[in-house]
């Protein structure tokens, strides 16, 4: 039986672009075609309940420079939105395929703090990034790992040195205003020993003319006695298929806070991810997504225990209306020798309409005896009598499906670590309910 060869979207001469432009080291443009090898031969991800053969995975388009500015006055306008005087200072922007301004505070340089685009980093700390980029999610793992380990461009790298706290948020957005251009950002972030930090993203695109893919890692590397939280606001246009990534690895007493909004109005598949690799090591995380239309959205939040005394905590909320499709998955595996661990997971779906569907599925995989675990997961319509009771107070009847909705995403908005990022969301929600 002859094989039918896989016909990739992107190609050789697009690595060739991004190393040449980019003035690589010889192993990160030999990491890119060894993964153009593995996404020939590699499949696409088996995702619970999910045709995702069937979503725009192929428009990737072609790597395109863009010009530094030297002030975040010179951002675009919906850039400079999302940003106060404090974020500005400790800040990095990313437009189409390249990062167009970063600062960092001249404490945190004096620290030890690093923070730039992610090429940069290679050339200038090609022992710090060689030894972590594509060691949390691995090239090999599926055909859209390698894809965007081949073609990835901008990006941020940011290194927490030991016993440093950060205590302000360090802050990135990525934005997209040409769906031509290559958009697929890598964040890598290092955390020393018994450091802290406090990170926050926004993806974001303008009106698009044609679809096209954003294909973007997170990998975050928590040493002993880190203290990660991450928190992250995706709000792209119809035309952009989002696929993300995310994934800590967290060695001794190691933490880390996952807090993301899916707000994107195209097809979603997300996937969260926490390994308790070290003793007494945790993991918090809470998801919402809100879809519309004919949106379809995969969302997974996984647990990996294999220290002992380890503890994960996912709490997944997602409301739909229209015709759209909400695919919630809560996985938690405790590895055999993982004594003592907790993994405990929540998964909710709203329904706005009759069209709209939902699936939440909780998944415990213990190989382990002596350990605690538990799930909940519920998918249903508004509760008609506490919209009557709230009717009976006096309160319209829109207004008070509105505070049922609020209420049930408060227990994630509310743990957004940044005050601006929770009105933006806080913002984002009304928009999507209100159409």
């Amino acid at each position: 039986m002859t094989m039918t060869p896989t016909v990739l979207p992107i190609d050789r001469g697009t690595i060739q672009a991004l190393a040449k432009h980019n003035s690589e080291p010889q192993w990160l443009t030999d990491l890119r075609s060894q993964s153009l090898e593995l996404a020939a031969r590699l499949e696409l991800p088996q995702v619970e309940k999910t045709n995702i053969a069937a979503w725009n995975l192929d428009h990737y388009g072609q790597y395109k420079p863009s010009r530094m500015v030297s002030s975040a006055a010179e951002l675009p306008e919906s850039v400079r939105e999302l940003i106060s005087a404090e974020s500005a200072e400790n800040l990095l922007v990313q437009r189409n395929s390249a990062v167009i301004y970063r600062s960092l505070s001249k404490e945190l340089a004096e620290q030890g703090v690093i923070f730039t685009d992610l090429q940069t980093a290679a050339r200038e700390h090609p022992e710090l990034v060689r030894a972590h980029l594509m060691q949390a999610v691995k090239n090999d793992e599926n055909r859209l790992a390698a894809l965007h380990a081949a073609v990835w461009s901008g990006g941020l790298f940011l290194y927490v040195p030991r016993h440093v706290q950060v205590n302000e948020p360090i802050t990135a957005v990525f934005f997209t205003d040409d769906s031509e251009a290559l958009f697929c950002p890598h964040v890598l972030i290092v955390c020393e020993d018994n450091s802290a930090l406090t990170y926050v993203d926004n993806y974001l695109s303008a009106a698009a003319d044609r679809p096209f893919v954003h294909n973007g890692i997170v990998e975050i590397f928590a040493k002993p006695g880190a203290r990660v939280k991450y928190a992250s606001v995706h709000n792209m246009g119809e035309a952009v298929t989002d696929i993300s990534y995310r994934r800590a690895i967290l060695e001794n007493d190691a933490a880390i806070e996952w807090v993301v909004g899916e707000m994107n109005d195209g097809s979603c598949l997300s996937d969260t991810s926490s390994v308790l690799r070290g003793d007494g090591s945790s993991t918090d995380a809470k998801i919402i997504c809100i879809g519309t239309g004919e949106q379809k959205t995969n969302i997974t939040t996984r647990a990996a225990h294999f220290g002992k005394n380890t503890a994960s905590a996912m709490v997944s909320r997602a409301v739909m209306k229209d015709r759209a499709t909400a695919i919630i998955n809560g996985i938690t595996k405790i590895e055999k020798g993982a004594s003592r661990s907790n993994g405990q997971q929540t998964e909710k779906i709203l329904m706005l309409s009759p069209e709209a569907r939902g699936d939440a599925n909780p998944i415990l995989l213990i190989d382990e005896d002596n350990v605690s675990a538990g799930h909940a997961a519920s998918v249903g319509q508004v509760n008609k009598e506490q919209i009557y009771y709230l009717m009976s107070r006096g309160i319209p009847k829109h207004l008070a499906e509105k505070l049922i909705i609020y209420g049930f995403m408060a227990p994630v908005v509310a743990e957004l670590p940044v005050e601006n990022l929770s009105a933006r969301l806080q913002m984002l929600i009304e928009r999507k309910l209100e159409r």
